[in-house]
């Protein structure tokens, strides 16, 4: 079945911030990590139901223990919201009355080199953690990535639709398509019709008479070629005893009686009586009377005694009786031709397709209509969420330049009330990331925790069983959509709760793209099987072969003289030839040696004499036998060959020959018999195989098309696109995971402002002029002066003038 290929991917591959991920999916599994809600919580967690949840307290507290972990860690975060403002508040008015580190005052210690040192760096440690680790840049990262997620979902949203509108536009052509292939079934079985019609009782109209044939020609192919050897090898004999001798007479010459030459003469002299035939063709016996019987029996035609009493008009006779049984099944065929093309016609699927176009067509106006006012929205979002990680830089920047200036303007020779400008500055900037922290902290955390319970819940109730198919099985949840309805997308689309279709099991299908027929049980609305059934068809055609009656009893296959004619085949004598003579004869040579070796061997001892007369006349010699092999030698070699395929058939057609027509004529006698007594059982068998497999093709037809709906035609791998759009890549992999990631890290932020309020205020002390010091009389005792003030221990420089360094 022709198909479009989708452009849509459902998949979404986040990136870096795919570790960020995964570390958030591992933070919340600690948090929750109980199992997915199964029966009747369900109801707790997607449709209240205030009744339930009051009768039964088991429940309600099996929801509580599933939502432990976002209870407690949202309590935590109220509590943070609720007492870090008042602990600010509190600080700030101890502070005012001089406790709390806000009295002016330092006092002198041994180890204040190395406290200073501790808390500038658990101070750096901790803002640094804020800033890198879990802090803004993750939130940052979070918050831009939901932006630019969003500005290219546009893409993909288009995608979607296009995805449905060839789905949507393909269909129909489907359809069409698998119709159409009904008329190339329809063709062929047809045309085999048409020619079943003209052979519908061949049996056997000619009976063969090669094997006749083939003995006569066998048997004058004997004769011809045992005369022509035999005329062969006596020229032969005459041409060999000539060219011996001529040889003769060369060699007597007296240039043989040399010294050099006479050894190689007596060589030559002795090997002429090698030049003589080998095979002797004239004492072969004749096939003369064989060949006379078999011509006998050729002079009557049994071809013509096979075609009597009417046999060539048996197919005519049998194409009558049965013209209305081929009538029939074709107009059966043609019926089922109409009946699908009508039953194709009368399906909504135009309309609903129709309707469905118009629809996704708005709905896409509507989309391409207000998705800049989502990308305007997602701007303003994205603002406020950069808001927020600006309160938490403007605190981090406080602490760094409250570091910074604090270690570079620190001058440990400087007594706390002579410390310069740039320490006193740091210590000035601590203090003032410290109330930034008090003032914004728990807005932060506002937004944590509110961001956290949604995206928290929404990953581990939504995205999670989305994934492993959990969220369908609530879907599917009998009575749970509809308290009288046990499947509920059943009674959408059938008004039938009771039949076994789950948003699971469509979805599943659509996502490996099987057809839609399959995948919405569509056989309760429209049932592709009663139109295809080839059987309610063919009821009819099979009671009327079942009656069908022909009679061949004039039909005479071979008579009598027939009968008579073959038996005098099988005695014409073809068995008493003696092969075995022939076969002796045929396997030797022509000639005791091969000429051509004889030529080349005299010709090389004619090299070996001198120069003269006598190597000229043996070289002659040589090529007159060369010439007597090519003429003569090769075509009876020729001869030969053709006298041993005749032989052997002879011998292969004479064996059992008796046996062998009489098992012709017993084979000839039941085919009579069986014309006479069981013709027309025979024809009703014959025409029940041909148009069983004349309904094949159709039962291959509807089987093809059966399987083409369920699996092909409209293929709805673009539904479960859709649905995974935008369930598991809008709302799992762009929203959820980027909020969740925000409040990962703006919450762990918020968190290690605590400590970094800590460390800021102890680290100011360091770092800010002190308006009072400790002041010592001895230097080696060290004992406290009461001075004039009344004041223990320490007065104010500003009256006395008197600069007093830190002693260690």
């Amino acid at each position: 079945v022709p198909s479009k290929t989708y452009d849509t991917g459902a998949y979404h591959e986040p990136g870096a911030i795919g570790i960020l991920f995964k570390i958030v999916h591992a933070f919340l599994y600690l948090v929750q990590p109980n199992s997915f809600p199964q029966g009747k919580q369900i109801n707790y967690f997607f449709f209240l139901n205030t009744n339930l949840l009051i009768q039964n307290v088991v429940l309600t507290l099996q929801a509580i223990y599933y939502e432990i972990g976002f209870i407690v860690s949202a309590a935590l975060g109220v509590l943070f919201i609720l007492l870090l403002p008042l602990v600010g508040l509190c600080f700030c008015m101890c502070r005012c009355c001089d406790n709390c580190g806000g009295e002016m005052h330092q006092r002198q210690k041994k180890n204040a080199d190395c406290q200073r040192s501790c808390f500038a760096t658990f101070l750096f440690v901790a803002s640094l953690i804020i800033r890198q680790v879990v802090g803004v840049l993750c939130a940052y990262a979070a918050n831009q990535h939901l932006t630019n997620q969003v500005r290219g979902a546009k893409k993909l949203v288009n995608s979607n639709f296009k995805d449905l509108k060839i789905f949507l536009n393909d269909t129909p052509a489907q359809i069409d398509y698998l119709v159409s292939q009904y008329n190339t079934t329809k063709d062929k079985a047809l045309s085999d019709l048409n020619t079943h019609s003209s052979k519908c009782l061949d049996v056997s109209s000619t009976l063969r008479i090669s094997a006749i044939r083939e003995t006569k020609e066998a048997l004058e192919n004997v004769s011809v070629s045992v005369e022509v050897l035999q005329e062969g090898t006596e020229r032969l004999h005459a041409n060999l005893t000539d060219v011996k001798m001529h040889l003769s007479n060369t060699l007597n010459d007296s240039a043989c009686n040399a010294a050099q030459a006479a050894s190689t003469c007596n060589i030559i002299r002795n090997s002429l009586n090698q030049l003589n035939i080998n095979a002797n063709f004239s004492g072969l016996p004749g096939v003369s009377s064989q060949l006379a019987k078999i011509n006998d029996v050729l002079k009557i035609d049994l071809s013509s005694l096979v075609q009597k009493v009417s046999f060539n008009d048996t197919p005519d006779l049998v194409v009558n009786q049965t013209r209305n049984i081929l009538s029939d099944i074709k107009t059966v065929l043609e019926s089922i031709g109409s009946n699908i093309t009508t039953f194709t016609k009368a399906l909504p699927v135009q309309k609903i397709l129709a309707d469905l176009m118009i629809y996704l067509t708005q709905s896409e106006a509507y989309v391409q209509d207000y998705f800049p006012v989502v990308e305007q929205y997602d701007f303003y979002r994205w603002l406020g969420c950069l808001i927020l990680c600006c309160m938490v830089v403007l605190i981090l920047v406080f602490y760094y330049l409250g570091l910074l200036c604090g270690t570079c303007g620190f001058d440990k020779h400087a007594s706390p009330t002579t410390r310069g400008c740039i320490s006193n500055t740091g210590g000035n900037f601590l203090m003032a990331g410290v109330g930034f922290s008090f003032l914004f902290s728990w807005v932060l955390m506002v937004v944590v925790v509110l961001t956290f319970v949604t995206g928290g819940n929404v990953e581990k109730l939504v995205c999670e069983p989305f994934e492993d198919k959990n969220l369908f099985k609530i879907l599917d949840t009998p009575y749970l959509l509809n308290q009288h309805w046990k499947n509920y997308l059943a009674g959408i689309l059938f008004k039938n709760p009771n039949v076994n279709l789950t948003f699971e099991k469509v979805y599943s299908d659509c996502k490996e793209n099987k057809g839609i027929y399959t995948s919405l049980h569509l056989e309760y609305l429209f049932n592709i099987n009663e139109f295809l059934n080839i059987s309610m068809y063919t009821e009819d055609v099979a009671l009327k072969i079942e009656h069908i009656q022909i009679n061949l009893s004039k039909i005479i296959l071979l008579d009598e003289i027939g009968k008579e004619n073959l038996l005098n085949f099988s005695s014409s004598g073809i068995d008493g030839i003696d092969f075995s003579a022939y076969l002796t004869e045929i396997n030797k040579s022509v000639t005791k040696v091969d000429l051509l070796s004889f030529a080349n061997d005299l010709e090389a001892r004619a090299d070996q004499l001198p120069k003269g007369a006598l190597e000229n006349a043996l070289k002659g010699h040589a090529n007159n036998i060369r010439m007597i092999h090519n003429q003569q030698v090769v075509p009876l070699e020729q001869a030969m060959s053709t006298l041993n395929q005749s032989i052997r058939l002879l011998k292969r057609t004479s064996s059992e020959l008796m046996v062998k027509v009489k098992n012709v004529i017993s084979a000839v006698n039941a085919a009579q018999s069986l014309i006479n007594n069981n013709a027309s059982q025979v024809i009703v068998q014959e025409t029940k195989k041909y148009m069983d497999t004349i309904v094949g093709y159709f039962e291959q037809y509807t089987e093809w098309v059966k399987e083409s709906i369920a699996m092909e035609v409209a293929a709805c791998k673009p539904i479960a696109n859709v649905i995974d759009t935008a369930v598991d890549i809008f709302l799992c992999s762009y929203i959820t995971d980027s909020v969740n990631t925000f409040w990962f890290g703006l919450g762990g932020s918020s968190m290690f402002l605590i400590p970094a309020i800590i460390f800021a205020v102890k680290l100011s002390k360091y770092y800010r002029r002190m308006d009072t010091e400790d002041v010592y009389d001895d230097v080696k005792t060290i004992p406290m002066k009461t001075t004039e003030n009344g004041n223990n221990g320490y007065h104010k420089e500003h009256l006395y003038g008197i600069h007093n360094p830190v002693f260690t």
